[in-house]
């Protein structure tokens, strides 16, 4: 009987961690920018970040320069910016599978 209860609990747990992931990898509209110049994060270089929930991240799976020249006037060293974004927090890090940048509101 415990090791029946044991299997149930270890599935509901299993059950649960998976629909987390899940949601976790929605598509989202989130703040684009570098980290270092707009989002105050500390670093060596400009890099690109995403803002989630009022807090930043650096982003990996794609570069600040992938996207543009960083310090144009549009670029993200001078502007922030919004993209749709798919991925999840790992380490304090934002792990990107996708990544659409939206046009510039005017």
């Amino acid at each position: 009987m415990k090791n029946l209860f044991s299997i149930v609990i270890l599935f509901t747990v299993l059950i649960s961690s998976a629909q987390e992931k899940k949601d976790a990898l929605k598509p989202q509209i989130v703040e684009v920018s570098c980290g270092e110049c707009q989002f105050g994060l500390k670093g060596k270089s400009c890099d690109l970040a995403v803002r989630i929930g009022g807090k930043s991240y650096f982003v990996d799976g794609t570069k600040i320069d992938d996207h543009g020249d960083a310090h144009a006037k549009d670029g993200f060293c001078e502007t922030i910016r919004k993209a749709k974004v798919t991925g999840e927090i790992v380490n304090d890090r934002f792990k990107v599978t996708s990544f659409t940048l939206l046009p510039e509101e005017k």
